[in-house]
């Protein structure tokens, strides 16, 4: 399985090789330093050793002196002398057994035979003192003279010499060793040096060729989504403006439409008169009726009133004819704006849901409209052909009179007949008045619906538009680092590991 490395993972391992480099230089460094530091201490302790054999050499030098001053002229001041350097040597001794050690047995072989010869010769300094205060001057010199204090002196001064060439043979030995250690150090300093900073050049241009494939991969792709993001503003912004037009132009046609709603209701009510006055007519014919049977003589002038009425009901039939034909024409158109809202609400989404609601209600109000319009034309149609009826029966009891008393009773069903057609038309006026009532109420609701997503459209607009100006700010940000890694360097391939 292969893996990218992080870049925290890409840092790590760049500083862990030359750290890890360093540290093996550190700790050879520190071993060579504490080498040093032990030769150091052995030196100053081999100087001490050589001091301590120095002083102890001076005391066996001022034993002898005194020792020769005394014999040769018998004073106590060389005595004195010969007294205080005899009572140090042995104090001197001791610390040159203390330094020196038994470590070595060779060294301890030199110190004892080193005692043994000090102390023989102080004998022999002290045989001298005695020879020369027991017999006299002449026997302390014969004694001097047979050299063997000379000898011993020698044989001390040999000792002394083997020991402190013993001690600085283990002194240039590890001097040497340090030496070597420190040469080899300085090598592996260099080496190393040289390799860590090889190493770490070559890990920088590996981390940085890597950095700058992934960065400029991540700058790529912000590139690209940036792009898609603005370009998506940049249709929502357009979007939204056409949206906040067609609402805008869709609100007017409901304000128009209100308005045509409002001179409906008002043609209705005159519709909704006039039946009134035709049931009022027709009803006065019927009292005319009752009259003509009273008196016949008076037929032949409400005969010709009847026809006038007859006429007039004509009239005002083709005045409600028109008036439909007006209302069913804004039914249609009525029922068209409703569709082409409710494709407009469906356009809008959520938005839109209430509006469409709306235009639906108003498409079945128009529906209703134009049922209601359908049966009232044919309701019209029957009160025409009843009035020519009466026309005709009218104009047959002008010329007969005598017939129109027989035809009388026909004369009154087709009146009942016309009242219940004029109360029907009064009927259907009310409901076309009630109709056009609720529909200028749903257009209002129409019109408020309409507001509230041109409102809804323009907010959209807004947020549109800084989403754009988000976006483009986006697509220079990554334009940026994209001039930025460009300028950084070219970029490598990506190092994949195995994980």
């Amino acid at each position: 399985m292969k893996r990218s490395w992080t870049i925290g993972q890409q840092l790590i391992l760049g500083f862990a090789i030359p750290l890890i480099v360093l540290g093996v230089l550190g700790l050879s460094s520190y071993r060579l330093n504490q080498q040093m530091r032990q030769a150091s201490a052995w030196a100053a302790h081999v100087q001490k050793e050589i001091d301590a054999l120095t002083v102890l050499l001076i005391d066996l030098q001022d034993i002898e002196g005194g020792q020769r001053g005394y014999v040769i002229s018998g004073t106590d001041e060389y005595y004195q002398s010969y007294e205080d350097a005899r009572g140090r040597y042995k104090t001197h001794l001791g610390n040159v057994r203390d330094l020196v050690g038994t470590s070595n047995a060779e060294q301890a072989r030199r110190l004892d035979a080193l005692e043994r010869t000090v102390i023989e010769r102080v004998a022999f300094a002290e045989q001298n003192i005695q020879i020369r205060k027991t017999e006299g001057l002449a026997a302390a010199i014969t004694h001097i003279g047979t050299a063997r204090g000379k000898r011993l002196t020698e044989e001390v001064r040999a000792i002394m010499a083997d020991i402190s060439a013993a001690e600085n043979a283990t002194l240039e030995a590890q001097t040497n060793e340090v030496n070597r250690a420190s040469t080899a150090l300085d090598r592996m300093l260099g080496v190393g040096t040289t390799a860590a900073l090889v190493i770490v050049g070559f890990c920088a241009v590996i981390i940085i060729r890597r950095l700058d494939r992934q960065i400029g991969e991540s700058v790529q792709r912000m590139q690209s989504a940036a792009s898609e993001l603005e370009a998506a503003a940049t249709q929502q912004v357009r979007g939204s403006k056409e949206q906040a037009s067609s609402a805008s132009e869709v609100s007017t046609t409901v304000r128009e439409l209100a308005v045509t709603a409002r001179q409906v209701s008002e043609s209705a009510q005159r519709v909704t008169r006039m039946a009134s006055d035709t049931a009022q007519s027709a009803r006065g014919g019927d009292r005319v009726l009752a009259t003509a049977q009273e008196s016949m003589g008076a037929v032949h002038r409400q005969v010709q009133d009847i026809v006038g009425h007859m006429l007039d009901l004509g009239r005002k039939s083709q005045e409600i004819g028109s008036i439909l034909d007006i209302i069913n024409e804004l039914s249609e158109q009525t029922n068209i704006l409703a569709i082409n809202a409710t494709i407009e609400a469906a356009g809008a989404g959520d938005a839109g849901r209430r509006f469409g609601v709306v235009a639906s209600e108003i498409r079945k109000l128009a529906d209703r409209v134009g049922t209601s319009t359908k049966e009232i034309r044919r309701l019209i149609d029957d009160i025409r052909g009843a009035a020519n009826t009466t026309v005709m029966a009218t104009e047959d009891g002008a010329k007969a009179v005598d017939s129109s008393t027989r035809r009388f009773g026909e004369v009154a069903e087709s009146f009942r007949r016309i009242i219940d057609y004029v109360n029907g038309t009064a009927e259907a006026a009310r409901e076309i008045e009630l109709s056009t009532k609720q529909q200028t109420t749903a257009m209002e609701q129409v019109s408020n619906a309409v507001t509230e997503v041109a409102q809804t459209a323009r907010e959209t607009e807004v947020s549109s538009a800084q989403t754009l100006q988000t976006a483009s700010e986006v697509v220079a940000i990554s334009e940026g680092l994209r001039q930025l890694i460009e300028r950084g360097g070219a970029g490598g391939g990506e190092v994949v590991v195995a994980g």
